[in-house]
């Protein structure tokens, strides 16, 4: 019975069951969590994304759970894939069997579209067919290479002649126009996985314009350079700007973040409009998420290498039959939780290994949440435990606690740690994180034997200008 209540519209009692739900993923790259205008974000312009936020449940603490490397959206994609956790996974994938291709087992016609970065031999294995696939990290967008899937081999090997982006959105638009034009019975799963707002950020010069570089909102939690070494502070992302960070140049990377943000919100439009031109919207469940968050400015960062709020925190919002409209939840979730929660509504058995929970419940009010806390990971040089108020950042390499009180300072700015009053809340965090890790299987010791120093102290002069040079993306 609570499968009926769950997803009434696939079986109604006494009648015969409606046909299975098509599926939509559209999954963007890099994208904060608060960077939705629906969603409170009163600078920037998203109305298709406000659209499926104010026609389907959003939840507003999704997280990214983390990765052991600088790209971290290689292990985020392969979590979303496979339902399988950070310590779990393969980032190829290898020997892990995908969401895609239990739904092709169970009847599903697969297709996809835009950036994969976990290789060749994953992709050609978990979709039946693709147009416009890009294998790899990052690319200059109107030169981006791309191949098609086609009977299990990548093909038409070719440089995007148009914005990654539009190309990535008319790959998709026609295959849902072309599932229409045939007429067949069969459930769909489209997969677009768009390369922006991914530097480099380039938006058509229309869309740059509508962002003043002088408007834009500095973070409540900007600072000039981050306080401490929490590793990997040197990497690429960081160095697309040089220290100190400066107010106006946090500011002309957020205008160009914001304007890439609203051309993926156009291109999502354009899939939307050839699902309501088909007729084939309202047998649709559509799903937006990103990869991961991004600094730009926040706590003098600028990548999502870290396990603060704004680089794990992502967008996601599920649309569609069956999905209340217009609710937001505050239960936690992990991007490993999609495609279980897909799974559960279009009645697709898990594949071996996924591990996501089913937010179903979550999103029709009969449960609250489907787990407590949230266990988040950055290489050997991070860990963090959330509940509902607290936040401990364990950083092992230099023996440093960070303790923050959501509650009263969601952006992170004032560590507790260190304060008498909060030493026994501070060891009982650094307790339920050691236990967390065992539940995930992470082994790190959360002291390093030898520890390094603290301090960081970034490049400057010509070793910071060469490190930046080298950086260059095109």
């Amino acid at each position: 019975m609570p499968l009926l209540l769950l997803v009434g519209f696939l079986l109604v009692p006494g009648s015969h069951a409606a046909p299975r739900p098509n599926i939509l993923v559209l999954f963007s790259d890099d994208h904060r969590a608060d960077t939705i205008a629906a969603l409170g974000n009163r600078h920037i312009r998203t109305p298709n994304l406000d659209r499926l936020v104010r026609g389907g449940t959003t939840f507003t603490r999704a997280y990214c759970m983390g990765s052991m490397h600088g790209a971290v959206c290689i292990p985020s994609r392969a979590m979303l894939m496979t339902g399988r956790s950070l310590f779990r996974i393969k980032e190829n994938m290898q020997g892990q069997e995908t969401w895609p291709e239990a739904f092709a087992r169970a009847g599903y016609a697969t297709f996809m579209t835009g950036k994969w970065h976990n290789g060749e031999p994953s992709v050609k294995r978990a979709f039946q067919q693709g147009r416009a696939v890009f294998i790899g990290g990052m690319g200059w967008p109107y030169e981006l290479p791309v191949r098609d899937l086609i009977d299990g081999e990548l093909v038409n090997g070719r440089m995007s002649a148009e914005h990654s982006v539009k190309v990535f959105a008319d790959a998709a638009s026609e295959f849902i126009s072309g599932r229409a034009a045939e007429k067949r019975e069969q459930p769909w799963l489209c997969y677009v996985a768009f390369n922006l707002p991914h530097d480099p950020r380039v938006a058509p010069d229309e869309l740059r314009r509508r962002y003043k570089d002088s408007r834009m909102p500095l973070p409540k939690n900007f600072l000039p350079q981050h306080p401490i070494q929490i590793g990997d502070l040197v990497v690429r992302d960081e160095l697309l700007e040089r220290w100190p960070r400066t107010p106006d140049a946090v500011k002309r990377h957020l205008a160009d973040y914001y304007a890439s943000i609203e051309y993926v919100d156009a291109q999502v439009g354009r899939i939307l409009e050839a699902l309501d031109a088909t007729g084939q919207r309202e047998n649709t469940l559509i799903v937006f998420a990103g990869d991961s968050g991004l600094a730009i400015g926040s706590h003098g960062l600028f990548g999502k290498q870290s396990i603060y709020e704004h680089s794990m925190r992502v967008p996601l919002i599920f649309a569609g039959p069956g999905v209340p409209k217009n609710v937001r939840r505050e239960a936690f979730s992990y991007l490993l939780d999609v495609y279980p929660t897909l799974g559960a509504l279009a009645g697709v058995s898990a594949p071996d290994g996924s591990e996501g929970a089913n937010l179903a419940g979550v999103m029709q009010g009969n449960v609250a949440r489907v787990r407590d806390e949230l266990f988040l990971a950055y290489s050997k040089t991070q860990r963090s435990l959330r509940d509902e108020r607290w936040k401990l950042m364990r950083f092992p390499q230099i023996g440093v606690s960070y303790l923050f009180d959501l509650q009263n300072d969601p952006d992170e700015t004032r560590n507790l740690a260190a304060l008498p009053e909060h030493r026994e809340r501070l060891a009982a965090m650094i307790a339920r994180l050691e236990s967390a890790q065992t539940s995930w299987a992470d082994s790190l010791p959360l002291t390093a034997t030898n520890l390094q120093p603290a301090e960081f102290v970034p490049p400057q002069g010509e070793e910071m200008e060469r490190k930046i040079r080298n950086n260059k993306t095109r």
